[in-house]
């Protein structure tokens, strides 16, 4: 190991500590104890181009333990990112650059937003399957222009949670070669020593689960980093994992190996015993000598020219192969435009069945016209209608297929989902029963936190579901999604609206959006409409009064319920008037005269109809309203029969109604 390469290591550790120290806030020991870690990535592996962070054939570097934020920040700072010092001096204040934890599409050289551990665990996996997938449709003999490796940094807690194991696990089994993880195992977590919870052999675990596996005993001993992570890229059959092991808040003689150091300020006292033992001469806070710049330079030279001749590469490969270009447009620069208006995609009969259905024949007709389509379900394929008919299976042998198979591993297979969106280039959709949208539901935060179009198939969406019980059949769960920012919800009532829930699933550039669909078939509604439905709620069945005497509201389902309930109104010379709402985000978009336009505020009266929770109905119910949903859990029995049951029928519509004026 060079001097100045220690040098560097320790500049890191110092500016960290600053940076935490006068945020007041912060995590120094991961970056203390993993300085040489990320260093020797930096200057030695990671090929990229700070001035052009978003070059697709870029390597991919995650830090899964986003905790430890002020070593990427600093690590991005001295290797040229466009992080100033000024952004470091602003570490977790308000409207900075540099947050508490990494933010995607917020701070140059961040590749994923972090923070709830495991989850950059499986954004890796997701980008590694990315990159077998779309090397296999564009490389050529002599031109592998898709070729990176995607590098991730975990923490004892990441290697804990479920979704890293389940992640890897799949990782494995696909043999993801490109893909190096490397554990900061510095035996320390919030509580204490990890033995406290934590005794597990994690070498063989990585093993069990089909990885290379390596030992770096000492985790400042750059030159045997660089020597296992050299042994990582020549592996040609296996995902890699790497324990390094280091001391949590290293150099900070009364915090070293230590829970304080984890989540906490140093002090001033502790920071200034850091440079001492560190042999940091320079006591001047955020002061970086000029030595360590040049030296971070210096790697970055090597690293812009390959970034060059890559570029270079791919305009060659494009002139030897100009069909290539033509794909290559198709997967990076999508035309929507040219799927919307293709009728031959959103065509539909009308006969009765279910939106999952409706579901699955427009996705089969969609990956006929979009070659970017890849993902699949948490093993329930047959069931959600999700399988790309003909396009093969993604596997280990069979790289090109693009029908994903996740297993029963529903937070890891939105995890993947979110890194095979943030790698680029592919359109993915992940799918299982709506109930179980309780597992996966932190990732899809990260989804909408991220803005990446990812497309949830939720099916089975309520009651419905009958004879499987309660322990299947969702009530809260859109609510729960709902409640999101940035994230759409679509639950339509016929083949006419599954057909706008895709249109705006596949427009859509910043929103994640749910399907929720049923499992039972529906009857094709008359005045169903794909435009209007796009609209987030629309009129359906108009009152032949001046004003409707009230105003019924329904989703998905229970719209045909809300029909037939206003004939029978009709004949008491009760006029309603019935409002399709399959999103309401959608609704929320428009304007305040379209909004008044269907829910005029002077009607009062307004009952809500749908077979799942009434939370988050208030707003469009209102004071005087009524509602018939789901506010206990169902029952096992036929789906019909619960309807029935709780209160779904014609009869308590009418009922309902009535009681309202």
């Amino acid at each position: 190991m060079r001097k100045i390469d220690e040098k560097t290591v320790n500049a890191i550790r110092v500016l960290s500590a600053d940076a935490i120290q006068k945020a007041k806030s912060g995590h120094p020991g991961m970056p203390l104890g993993a300085a040489a870690i990320g260093y020797s990535l930096y200057a030695y592996h990671l090929n990229f181009n700070p001035e052009k962070p978003k070059l697709f054939f870029r390597d991919r570097f995650i830090l899964s333990a986003g905790h430890g934020s002020m070593l990427l920040y600093s690590l991005n700072h001295l290797f040229g990112y466009d992080i100033k010092m000024s952004d470091i001096k602003n570490f977790r204040q308000l409207g900075s650059i540099t947050p508490g934890h990494p933010e995607y599409g917020h701070t140059p050289g961040v590749e994923a937003t972090t923070g709830p551990l495991g989850a950059g665990a499986a954004m890796a996996v997701g980008m590694a399957m990315a990159e077998r997938h779309l090397a296999s449709v564009f490389n050529k003999e002599n031109y592998n222009i898709i070729d990176n490796y995607t590098y991730a940094l975990l923490g004892d807690g990441c290697m804990m949670e479920g979704v890293s194991n389940e992640a890897f696990s799949l990782a494995g089994t696909l043999g993801l070669n490109k893909l190096i993880i490397l554990y900061d195992s510095n035996n320390i977590t919030i509580e204490g020593k990890c033995d406290l919870a934590f005794t597990e052999d994690s070498v063989k675990k990585m093993q069990a689960y089909g990885f290379f596996t390596q030992v770096v005993e000492d985790g400042n001993d750059i030159d045997k980093i660089n020597e296992a992570i050299k042994n990582a890229k020549n592996q040609k059959e296996k995902p890699s994992f790497i324990k390094i092991n280091t001391k949590i808040g290293y150099g900070c003689p009364k915090k070293e190996g230590s829970a304080s150091s984890h989540g906490e300020p140093l002090g001033d006292e502790n920071v200034c015993d850091l440079r001492k033992t560190l042999n940091w001469q320079y006591n001047e806070p955020f002061f970086i000598p000029d030595d360590v710049y040049e030296n971070c330079a210096g790697f970055l030279d090597e690293k812009i020219n390959l970034m060059n001749k890559k570029e270079a590469f791919l305009e060659e490969y494009f002139k030897k192969f100009p069909e290539m270009k033509a794909l290559f447009d198709e997967y990076f620069n999508f035309d929507t435009d040219k799927i919307l208006n293709d009728e031959t995609i959103w065509a539909y009969d009308d006969k009765d069945k279910a939106t999952r259905s409706s579901s699955g024949e427009i996705l089969n007709k969609l990956k006929d016209k979009m070659k970017n389509l890849f993902g699949g379900s948490a093993d329930l394929a047959p069931s959600n209608k999700t399988e790309l008919k003909g396009l093969g299976d993604f596997s280990k042998e069979n790289p090109k297929g693009q029908n994903v198979h996740f297993g029963v591993r529903e937070i890891s297979m939105a995890g993947i989902a979110n890194g095979i969106a943030l790698y680029g280039g592919l359109r993915t959709f992940v799918s299982t029963f709506f109930v179980f949208s309780d597992y996966l539901k932190p990732m899809a935060r990260l989804s909408a936190l991220m803005k990446l179009p990812v497309t949830y198939i939720f099916t089975h969406d309520s009651i419905g579901v009958g004879e499987d019980g309660p322990t299947h059949e969702p009530v809260e769960h859109i609510a729960m999604f709902r409640s999101m920012p940035n994230f759409v919800t679509f639950r339509p009532a016929d083949s006419k609206e599954t057909i706008a829930g895709w249109k705006y699933a596949i427009s859509s550039k910043e929103k994640p959006t749910a399907l929720i669909l049923s499992r039972q078939n529906l009857v094709q509604l008359k005045n169903t409409n794909v435009n209007n439905a796009l609209l987030g709620a629309y009129i359906v069945e108009k009152e032949t009064k001046q004003t409707p005497d009230l105003i019924m509201i329904a989703t998905g389902s229970e719209l045909s319920l809300a029909i037939n309930a206003r004939k029978e109104l009709l004949k008491e010379n009760i006029d309603a008037r019935v409002v399709s709402m399959p999103s309401m985000e959608l609704f929320e978009m428009q304007t305040d005269e379209y909004k008044e336009k269907i829910l005029p505020s002077t009607n009062k009266k307004r009952l809500i109809i749908e077979a799942l929770s009434k939370f988050g109905w208030g707003r469009y119910m209102g004071f005087e309203g009524k509602s018939i949903t789901m506010d206990e859990f169902g029952a096992s029995a036929p789906g019909d029969v619960l309807f029935k049951h709780f209160g779904f029928t014609v009869e308590n519509v009418v009922k309902k109604a009535k009681e309202l004026l």
